[in-house]
């Protein structure tokens, strides 16, 4: 059904060749489309009645986006059935990152600066992050009954935000998931940043939060140092703790949604790490 979708939306045959490397949640496919061309198909099923509307705004943030040269691959096309939600987007003859290497993050860190005053759709993750870091956001609320060691550490955060205050509305471009899986390279060059489903508005301090959490092998006085000075400059002490807290609480969420127990200490300890450093700046 959802081949038949695609097919009818552009207007080509759609062959499936392969399953792509990466994606944690839904994966995507690698396909052909008649006439010899490449795309990358990516269908989950229906998440609640606004799924498709998000997956239509998420393609006018990447054509916004790619006005102002920012390398995220074209999307031909999005669509649903009455079971699923897809979107097919051109193809990229690159592989994830395995991590990110200082070189990365360098790059990294100026494609982000791209998205500075780009807002474009009202999906506001800045106030979300608020939400989350304060207890507000119910997605995230069952945590403290997990474990003694994760209760304490969600108290921890929850003190370091309790009283920070909502934040104003922010201009800029928000990818939300700028961890090494969504970040193609080719000989050592950043030459897309994919998985843009969840794009929307905010700080773009948010994404340097997210680097953040993906360079703990790097010590703190190379990129890491740099990540948090950029992030303190643009949102001050409370909002970086708002975003670290935020970012420190779904990387619990998901792994104990999933049943994933073996990632949760490793997430605790990096949690207090983070958090250390950032008291260090204050």
């Amino acid at each position: 059904e959802v081949l038949d979708d695609v097919a009818t939306v552009v207007g080509a045959e759609v062959t499936l060749l392969s399953r792509l490397p990466g994606g944690v949640n839904g994966g995507a496919m690698r396909v052909q489309l008649a006439g010899g061309a490449n795309a990358v198909l990516k269908a989950v099923p229906r998440a609640h009645p606004n799924h498709l509307d998000e997956t239509l705004r998420a393609q006018r943030v990447v054509e916004h986006m790619r006005r102002r040269g920012y390398p995220t691959p074209a999307w031909l096309g999005v669509g649903a059935t009455a079971t699923h939600v897809w979107h097919l987007m051109d193809f990229v003859d690159a592989a994830p990152a395995p991590e990110l290497t200082p070189s990365l993050v360098e790059q990294l860190m100026e494609i982000i600066e791209l998205q500075a005053g780009q807002a474009s759709e009202p999906y506001d993750h800045w106030s979300y992050a608020w939400r989350v870091a304060t207890g507000y956001e119910s997605a995230v609320t069952g945590l403290s009954g997990y474990s003694s060691v994760v209760s304490a550490l969600v108290e921890r955060l929850r003190l370091v935000c309790a009283d920070v205050p909502p934040p104003r509305e922010a201009p800029d471009m928000v990818h939300a998931d700028l961890n090494p899986s969504n970040v193609l390279v080719r000989d050592g060059a950043v030459v897309a940043v994919v998985d843009i489903a969840n794009a929307g508005s905010g700080t773009r301090a948010t994404d340097f939060t997210t680097l953040q959490w993906h360079t703990f092998q790097d010590p703190l006085d190379g990129v890491r140092r740099r990540l948090w000075t950029r992030t303190l400059d643009l949102v001050g002490w409370e909002g970086a703790a708002v975003l670290a807290a935020t970012q420190i609480l779904l990387q619990l969420d998901w792994p104990i949604r999933l049943g994933r127990h073996d990632v949760v200490a490793g997430v605790v300890k990096r949690g207090h790490r983070a958090l250390d450093e950032l008291d260090a700046l204050r």
